[in-house]
Protein backbone atom coordinates (compact mmCIF):
# COMPACT_ATOMS: atom_id res chain seq x y z
CA UNK A 1 0.00 0.00 0.00
CA UNK A 2 1.11 3.54 -0.74
CA UNK A 3 0.70 6.29 1.84
CA UNK A 4 0.97 10.05 1.71
CA UNK A 5 3.56 9.84 4.51
CA UNK A 6 5.82 7.66 2.37
CA UNK A 7 5.37 10.03 -0.56
CA UNK A 8 6.18 13.13 1.51
CA UNK A 9 9.33 11.50 2.88
CA UNK A 10 10.99 12.58 -0.39
CA UNK A 11 10.95 16.16 0.88
CA UNK A 12 13.71 15.27 3.38
CA UNK A 13 16.11 14.53 0.56
CA UNK A 14 18.30 17.63 0.00
CA UNK A 15 18.69 17.04 -3.74
CA UNK A 16 14.98 16.60 -4.31
CA UNK A 17 14.21 19.61 -2.11
CA UNK A 18 16.56 21.79 -4.20
CA UNK A 19 15.07 20.53 -7.46
CA UNK A 20 11.56 21.11 -6.11
CA UNK A 21 12.46 24.63 -4.97
CA UNK A 22 14.03 25.54 -8.29
CA UNK A 23 11.14 24.13 -10.29
CA UNK A 24 8.56 25.87 -8.10
CA UNK A 25 10.27 29.26 -8.37
CA UNK A 26 10.74 28.86 -12.12
CA UNK A 27 7.09 28.01 -12.61
CA UNK A 28 6.12 31.04 -10.54
CA UNK A 29 8.05 33.14 -13.03
CA UNK A 30 6.40 31.38 -15.94
CA UNK A 31 2.96 31.96 -14.42
CA UNK A 32 3.41 35.73 -14.52
CA UNK A 33 4.20 35.54 -18.23
CA UNK A 34 0.86 34.63 -19.93
CA UNK A 35 -1.11 37.52 -18.42
CA UNK A 36 1.81 39.95 -18.57
CA UNK A 37 2.64 39.19 -22.20
CA UNK A 38 -0.94 38.96 -23.42
CA UNK A 39 -2.24 42.20 -21.94
CA UNK A 40 1.10 44.01 -22.06
CA UNK A 41 1.18 43.45 -25.84
CA UNK A 42 -2.55 44.01 -26.45
CA UNK A 43 -2.37 47.39 -24.68
CA UNK A 44 0.51 48.72 -26.76
CA UNK A 45 -0.44 51.55 -29.14
CA UNK A 46 -1.86 50.08 -32.32
CA UNK A 47 -1.54 46.46 -31.15
CA UNK A 48 -4.09 43.84 -32.19
CA UNK A 49 -4.59 40.13 -31.61
CA UNK A 50 -2.34 39.57 -34.64
CA UNK A 51 0.47 41.46 -32.86
CA UNK A 52 0.13 39.11 -29.91
CA UNK A 53 0.14 36.13 -32.30
CA UNK A 54 3.45 37.28 -33.80
CA UNK A 55 5.18 37.64 -30.41
CA UNK A 56 3.92 34.31 -29.07
CA UNK A 57 4.82 32.56 -32.33
CA UNK A 58 8.32 34.05 -32.10
CA UNK A 59 8.68 32.35 -28.71
CA UNK A 60 7.10 29.05 -29.71
CA UNK A 61 8.87 28.50 -33.03
CA UNK A 62 12.51 28.44 -31.78
CA UNK A 63 11.37 26.42 -28.79
CA UNK A 64 10.18 23.75 -31.21
CA UNK A 65 13.15 24.04 -33.57
CA UNK A 66 15.79 23.77 -30.82
CA UNK A 67 14.06 21.09 -28.73
CA UNK A 68 15.94 18.16 -30.31
CA UNK A 69 19.27 19.94 -29.84
CA UNK A 70 18.30 20.51 -26.22
CA UNK A 71 17.70 16.78 -25.82
CA UNK A 72 21.12 15.89 -27.20
CA UNK A 73 22.81 18.46 -24.96
CA UNK A 74 20.99 17.17 -21.87
CA UNK A 75 22.01 13.56 -22.61
CA UNK A 76 25.65 14.56 -23.20
CA UNK A 77 26.29 17.03 -20.37
CA UNK A 78 25.33 17.28 -16.67
CA UNK A 79 21.63 17.98 -16.75
CA UNK A 80 21.64 20.33 -13.78
CA UNK A 81 24.17 22.55 -15.56
CA UNK A 82 22.03 22.61 -18.68
CA UNK A 83 19.00 23.60 -16.59
CA UNK A 84 20.97 26.36 -14.86
CA UNK A 85 21.99 27.90 -18.20
CA UNK A 86 18.42 27.63 -19.45
CA UNK A 87 17.00 29.43 -16.40
CA UNK A 88 19.49 32.28 -16.64
CA UNK A 89 18.94 32.66 -20.39
CA UNK A 90 15.21 32.89 -19.77
CA UNK A 91 15.85 35.53 -17.12
CA UNK A 92 17.76 37.67 -19.63
CA UNK A 93 14.94 37.38 -22.17
CA UNK A 94 12.28 38.53 -19.71
CA UNK A 95 14.43 41.38 -18.39
CA UNK A 96 14.74 42.54 -22.00
CA UNK A 97 10.98 42.37 -22.56
CA UNK A 98 10.36 44.27 -19.33
CA UNK A 99 12.91 46.94 -20.29
CA UNK A 100 11.15 47.50 -23.61
CA UNK A 101 7.77 48.00 -21.95
CA UNK A 102 9.29 50.26 -19.29
CA UNK A 103 10.95 52.53 -21.84
CA UNK A 104 8.13 52.48 -24.40
CA UNK A 105 10.55 51.31 -27.10
CA UNK A 106 8.59 48.32 -28.39
CA UNK A 107 9.29 47.63 -32.06
CA UNK A 108 7.80 44.29 -33.03
CA UNK A 109 11.12 42.76 -34.24
CA UNK A 110 12.75 43.52 -30.88
CA UNK A 111 9.84 42.03 -28.93
CA UNK A 112 9.94 38.96 -31.15
CA UNK A 113 13.71 38.57 -30.69
CA UNK A 114 13.47 38.61 -26.91
CA UNK A 115 10.58 36.14 -27.07
CA UNK A 116 12.67 33.88 -29.33
CA UNK A 117 15.50 33.83 -26.78
CA UNK A 118 13.00 32.69 -24.18
CA UNK A 119 11.90 29.92 -26.53
CA UNK A 120 15.48 28.69 -26.91
CA UNK A 121 15.89 28.69 -23.14
CA UNK A 122 12.79 26.53 -22.74
CA UNK A 123 14.17 24.13 -25.36
CA UNK A 124 17.21 23.64 -23.12
CA UNK A 125 15.23 23.36 -19.90
CA UNK A 126 12.52 20.85 -20.76
CA UNK A 127 14.57 17.81 -21.88
CA UNK A 128 17.05 18.33 -19.03
CA UNK A 129 14.25 18.47 -16.46
CA UNK A 130 12.65 15.28 -17.75
CA UNK A 131 15.97 13.47 -17.64
CA UNK A 132 17.13 14.72 -14.25
CA UNK A 133 14.15 13.45 -12.24
CA UNK A 134 15.25 9.76 -12.27
CA UNK A 135 18.73 10.91 -11.20
CA UNK A 136 17.23 12.45 -8.07
CA UNK A 137 14.23 10.23 -7.28
CA UNK A 138 14.43 6.46 -6.50
CA UNK A 139 12.64 4.26 -9.08
CA UNK A 140 9.88 3.21 -6.67
CA UNK A 141 9.10 6.86 -5.84
CA UNK A 142 8.96 8.26 -9.38
CA UNK A 143 5.21 8.84 -9.43
CA UNK A 144 5.34 10.50 -6.02
CA UNK A 145 8.29 12.64 -7.12
CA UNK A 146 6.53 13.73 -10.29
CA UNK A 147 3.38 14.51 -8.32
CA UNK A 148 5.23 16.59 -5.71
CA UNK A 149 7.06 18.51 -8.44
CA UNK A 150 3.65 19.05 -9.98
CA UNK A 151 2.32 20.29 -6.64
CA UNK A 152 5.05 22.92 -6.44
CA UNK A 153 4.54 23.94 -10.06
CA UNK A 154 0.77 24.06 -9.69
CA UNK A 155 0.93 26.11 -6.50
CA UNK A 156 3.11 28.54 -8.41
CA UNK A 157 0.57 28.66 -11.21
CA UNK A 158 -2.12 29.71 -8.76
CA UNK A 159 0.07 32.35 -7.11
CA UNK A 160 1.45 33.51 -10.45
CA UNK A 161 -1.96 33.79 -12.10
CA UNK A 162 -3.34 35.84 -9.20
CA UNK A 163 -0.26 37.98 -8.63
CA UNK A 164 0.45 38.37 -12.34
CA UNK A 165 -3.07 39.55 -13.05
CA UNK A 166 -2.99 41.92 -10.09
CA UNK A 167 0.40 43.30 -11.12
CA UNK A 168 -0.75 43.91 -14.70
CA UNK A 169 -3.95 45.57 -13.49
CA UNK A 170 -2.31 47.76 -10.84
CA UNK A 171 1.11 48.67 -12.23
CA UNK A 172 1.36 47.24 -15.73
CA UNK A 173 2.85 44.32 -17.65
CA UNK A 174 6.43 45.59 -17.47
CA UNK A 175 6.65 44.95 -13.71
CA UNK A 176 5.17 41.47 -14.13
CA UNK A 177 7.74 40.62 -16.82
CA UNK A 178 10.58 41.96 -14.66
CA UNK A 179 9.36 39.82 -11.77
CA UNK A 180 9.40 36.79 -14.05
CA UNK A 181 13.01 37.50 -14.98
CA UNK A 182 14.05 37.79 -11.34
CA UNK A 183 12.38 34.49 -10.45
CA UNK A 184 14.08 32.67 -13.33
CA UNK A 185 17.43 34.02 -12.12
CA UNK A 186 16.78 32.75 -8.57
CA UNK A 187 15.74 29.34 -9.92
CA UNK A 188 19.06 29.14 -11.76
CA UNK A 189 20.91 29.82 -8.50
CA UNK A 190 19.02 26.96 -6.77
CA UNK A 191 19.91 24.58 -9.60
CA UNK A 192 23.57 25.63 -9.35
CA UNK A 193 23.58 24.30 -5.75
CA UNK A 194 22.42 20.84 -6.84
CA UNK A 195 25.16 18.22 -6.55
CA UNK A 196 24.51 15.00 -8.45
CA UNK A 197 26.57 11.86 -8.96
CA UNK A 198 27.67 11.96 -12.62
CA UNK A 199 25.63 9.60 -14.78
CA UNK A 200 27.73 7.10 -16.69
CA UNK A 201 27.99 8.35 -20.26
CA UNK A 202 29.16 6.45 -23.29
CA UNK A 203 32.86 6.90 -23.91
CA UNK A 204 32.30 6.87 -27.68
CA UNK A 205 32.19 10.19 -29.46
CA UNK A 206 28.92 10.36 -31.38
CA UNK A 207 27.80 12.96 -33.86
CA UNK A 208 24.65 14.90 -33.10
CA UNK A 209 22.95 13.13 -36.01
CA UNK A 210 23.79 9.70 -34.60
CA UNK A 211 22.55 10.70 -31.17
CA UNK A 212 19.30 11.89 -32.71
CA UNK A 213 18.90 8.66 -34.67
CA UNK A 214 19.34 6.58 -31.53
CA UNK A 215 16.78 8.72 -29.74
CA UNK A 216 14.38 8.35 -32.67
CA UNK A 217 14.67 4.56 -32.58
CA UNK A 218 13.71 4.56 -28.90
CA UNK A 219 10.80 6.90 -29.65
CA UNK A 220 9.42 5.25 -32.79
CA UNK A 221 9.56 1.70 -31.36
CA UNK A 222 6.77 2.44 -28.84
CA UNK A 223 3.31 2.91 -30.33
CA UNK A 224 1.83 4.35 -27.14
CA UNK A 225 4.48 7.05 -27.22
CA UNK A 226 4.19 8.30 -30.77
CA UNK A 227 0.39 8.00 -30.91
CA UNK A 228 -0.12 10.25 -27.89
CA UNK A 229 2.54 12.66 -29.15
CA UNK A 230 0.70 12.85 -32.48
CA UNK A 231 -2.52 13.48 -30.55
CA UNK A 232 -0.91 16.34 -28.65
CA UNK A 233 0.57 17.85 -31.80
CA UNK A 234 -2.94 18.60 -33.03
CA UNK A 235 -4.54 19.10 -29.63
CA UNK A 236 -2.00 21.64 -28.42
CA UNK A 237 -2.25 23.54 -31.70
CA UNK A 238 -5.88 24.18 -30.82
CA UNK A 239 -5.23 24.72 -27.11
CA UNK A 240 -2.39 27.19 -27.63
CA UNK A 241 -4.55 29.19 -30.01
CA UNK A 242 -7.37 29.21 -27.46
CA UNK A 243 -5.24 29.86 -24.37
CA UNK A 244 -2.72 32.23 -25.91
CA UNK A 245 -4.85 34.40 -28.21
CA UNK A 246 -8.57 33.58 -28.50
CA UNK A 247 -9.35 33.45 -24.77
CA UNK A 248 -7.53 36.69 -23.87
CA UNK A 249 -9.02 38.42 -26.93
CA UNK A 250 -12.57 37.43 -25.94
CA UNK A 251 -11.86 38.44 -22.34
CA UNK A 252 -10.65 41.85 -23.47
CA UNK A 253 -13.66 42.36 -25.76
CA UNK A 254 -16.53 41.08 -23.60
CA UNK A 255 -15.49 39.90 -20.13
CA UNK A 256 -13.67 42.87 -18.63
CA UNK A 257 -10.08 42.17 -19.62
CA UNK A 258 -7.24 40.80 -17.50
CA UNK A 259 -9.24 40.11 -14.27
CA UNK A 260 -11.64 37.74 -16.09
CA UNK A 261 -8.89 35.83 -17.86
CA UNK A 262 -6.91 35.71 -14.64
CA UNK A 263 -9.93 34.05 -13.00
CA UNK A 264 -9.94 31.37 -15.71
CA UNK A 265 -6.21 30.73 -15.33
CA UNK A 266 -6.59 30.62 -11.56
CA UNK A 267 -9.38 28.05 -11.87
CA UNK A 268 -7.12 25.89 -14.01
CA UNK A 269 -4.34 26.22 -11.45
CA UNK A 270 -6.66 25.24 -8.59
CA UNK A 271 -7.62 22.16 -10.57
CA UNK A 272 -4.00 21.14 -10.87
CA UNK A 273 -3.66 21.22 -7.07
CA UNK A 274 -6.59 18.83 -6.77
CA UNK A 275 -5.02 16.79 -9.53
CA UNK A 276 -1.88 16.27 -7.45
CA UNK A 277 -3.88 14.56 -4.70
CA UNK A 278 -5.49 12.32 -7.32
CA UNK A 279 -2.18 11.58 -9.03
CA UNK A 280 -0.50 10.58 -5.76
CA UNK A 281 -3.11 7.86 -5.19
CA UNK A 282 -4.10 6.82 -8.71
CA UNK A 283 -2.02 3.93 -10.04
CA UNK A 284 -4.00 2.41 -12.93
CA UNK A 285 -3.02 -0.85 -14.60
CA UNK A 286 -3.17 0.91 -18.00
CA UNK A 287 -1.75 4.36 -17.22
CA UNK A 288 -1.52 5.74 -20.76
CA UNK A 289 -5.07 4.68 -21.66
CA UNK A 290 -6.43 6.36 -18.54
CA UNK A 291 -4.28 9.43 -19.15
CA UNK A 292 -5.53 9.73 -22.74
CA UNK A 293 -9.18 9.50 -21.69
CA UNK A 294 -8.55 12.35 -19.26
CA UNK A 295 -7.67 14.71 -22.13
CA UNK A 296 -11.26 14.67 -23.45
CA UNK A 297 -12.77 16.95 -20.75
CA UNK A 298 -10.05 19.55 -21.31
CA UNK A 299 -12.16 20.95 -24.17
CA UNK A 300 -14.84 22.23 -21.77
CA UNK A 301 -13.53 25.80 -21.11
CA UNK A 302 -13.20 26.56 -24.83
CA UNK A 303 -16.65 25.18 -25.60
CA UNK A 304 -18.26 27.22 -22.83
CA UNK A 305 -16.44 30.41 -23.84
CA UNK A 306 -17.61 29.90 -27.41
CA UNK A 307 -21.21 29.40 -26.25
CA UNK A 308 -21.18 32.62 -24.15
CA UNK A 309 -21.61 30.69 -20.90
CA UNK A 310 -21.32 32.60 -17.61
CA UNK A 311 -17.79 33.29 -16.45
CA UNK A 312 -18.23 31.17 -13.30
CA UNK A 313 -18.98 28.09 -15.45
CA UNK A 314 -15.88 28.70 -17.56
CA UNK A 315 -13.80 28.95 -14.38
CA UNK A 316 -15.33 25.68 -13.11
CA UNK A 317 -14.50 24.02 -16.44
CA UNK A 318 -10.96 25.34 -16.13
CA UNK A 319 -10.73 23.55 -12.77
CA UNK A 320 -11.67 20.30 -14.54
CA UNK A 321 -9.05 21.02 -17.20
CA UNK A 322 -6.42 21.49 -14.50
CA UNK A 323 -7.27 18.23 -12.74
CA UNK A 324 -7.21 16.22 -15.97
CA UNK A 325 -3.98 17.72 -17.26
CA UNK A 326 -2.17 17.28 -13.97
CA UNK A 327 -3.08 13.60 -13.65
CA UNK A 328 -2.22 13.07 -17.31
CA UNK A 329 1.19 14.71 -16.83
CA UNK A 330 2.14 12.62 -13.80
CA UNK A 331 1.07 9.34 -15.43
CA UNK A 332 2.81 10.27 -18.69
CA UNK A 333 6.11 11.36 -17.14
CA UNK A 334 6.26 8.39 -14.77
CA UNK A 335 5.60 5.94 -17.60
CA UNK A 336 8.29 7.50 -19.76
CA UNK A 337 10.82 7.43 -16.93
CA UNK A 338 10.09 3.73 -16.33
CA UNK A 339 9.98 2.63 -19.96
CA UNK A 340 12.79 4.68 -21.58
CA UNK A 341 16.49 3.93 -20.87
CA UNK A 342 18.02 6.67 -18.71
CA UNK A 343 20.81 7.42 -21.18
CA UNK A 344 18.27 8.29 -23.90
CA UNK A 345 15.54 9.85 -21.77
CA UNK A 346 16.29 13.50 -22.55
CA UNK A 347 16.45 12.83 -26.29
CA UNK A 348 13.18 10.88 -26.24
CA UNK A 349 11.65 13.66 -24.13
CA UNK A 350 12.79 16.17 -26.74
CA UNK A 351 11.07 14.16 -29.48
CA UNK A 352 8.00 14.09 -27.24
CA UNK A 353 8.12 17.86 -26.79
CA UNK A 354 8.94 18.54 -30.45
CA UNK A 355 6.09 16.40 -31.70
CA UNK A 356 3.64 17.71 -29.14
CA UNK A 357 4.49 21.37 -29.72
CA UNK A 358 5.38 21.44 -33.42
CA UNK A 359 2.00 22.72 -34.60
CA UNK A 360 1.63 25.14 -31.68
CA UNK A 361 3.19 28.05 -33.60
CA UNK A 362 0.69 27.44 -36.41
CA UNK A 363 -2.19 27.67 -33.96
CA UNK A 364 -0.81 30.88 -32.48
CA UNK A 365 -0.11 32.34 -35.91
CA UNK A 366 -3.59 31.59 -37.25
CA UNK A 367 -5.53 32.45 -34.10
CA UNK A 368 -5.37 36.22 -34.54
CA UNK A 369 -6.44 36.30 -38.21
CA UNK A 370 -9.16 33.67 -37.62
CA UNK A 371 -10.52 35.63 -34.65
CA UNK A 372 -10.61 38.71 -36.86
CA UNK A 373 -12.36 36.85 -39.69
CA UNK A 374 -15.04 34.80 -37.89
CA UNK A 375 -14.83 36.05 -34.31
CA UNK A 376 -13.21 34.45 -31.26
CA UNK A 377 -16.32 32.50 -30.18
CA UNK A 378 -16.71 30.27 -33.28
CA UNK A 379 -12.93 29.78 -33.26
CA UNK A 380 -13.04 28.62 -29.62
CA UNK A 381 -15.81 26.11 -30.41
CA UNK A 382 -13.67 24.79 -33.27
CA UNK A 383 -10.76 24.34 -30.87
CA UNK A 384 -12.98 22.32 -28.51
CA UNK A 385 -14.10 20.02 -31.33
CA UNK A 386 -10.48 19.38 -32.35
CA UNK A 387 -9.44 18.51 -28.78
CA UNK A 388 -12.23 15.95 -28.34
CA UNK A 389 -11.78 14.39 -31.77
CA UNK A 390 -8.06 13.69 -31.58
CA UNK A 391 -8.31 12.46 -27.98
CA UNK A 392 -10.91 9.84 -28.88
CA UNK A 393 -8.85 8.65 -31.84
CA UNK A 394 -5.71 8.29 -29.70
CA UNK A 395 -7.56 6.30 -27.02
CA UNK A 396 -8.51 3.70 -29.65
CA UNK A 397 -4.88 2.82 -30.52
CA UNK A 398 -3.90 -0.73 -29.33
CA UNK A 399 -0.57 0.40 -27.89
CA UNK A 400 -2.28 3.05 -25.79
CA UNK A 401 -4.92 0.65 -24.46
CA UNK A 402 -2.61 -2.28 -23.74
CA UNK A 403 0.48 -0.79 -22.06
CA UNK A 404 0.48 -1.92 -18.43
CA UNK A 405 2.29 -0.53 -15.42
CA UNK A 406 4.49 -2.87 -13.34
CA UNK A 407 2.30 -4.82 -10.95
CA UNK A 408 4.30 -3.50 -7.99
CA UNK A 409 2.93 0.00 -8.63
CA UNK A 410 -0.40 -0.65 -10.35
CA UNK A 411 -3.74 -1.04 -8.59
CA UNK A 412 -7.00 -2.25 -10.12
Amino acid sequence: MHSYRQDLHLLRDRRFALLLTARTISMLGSSFAPVALAFGILRLPGATSTTLSVVLTAEALPMVLFMLVGGVIADRFPRHRVMMIGEWTNALAFFALAAMLFTGWTPLPALATAAAISGIAIALLFPALQGIIPEVVPPDRLQAGNALLGLGANSSRIAGAVLGGATVTLVGGAWALATSGLLFAVAGVCISLLRLTPVQKSSKSHSVIKDLREGWREFASRQWLWVVVAQFAIMLMAMQAAHGVLGPTLAEQELGGAPAWTAVLTGEAVGTIVGVAVALRLRPRRPIFVATLLTIPTALPYLLLGLSAPLWSVVAAAVVLGICFDVFGVLWQTTMQREIPAEALSRVSSYDALGSLMFGPIGLMLAGPVAGAIGPKPALIGCAVIVVGVSVIAALAPGVRRLKAPQSVATP
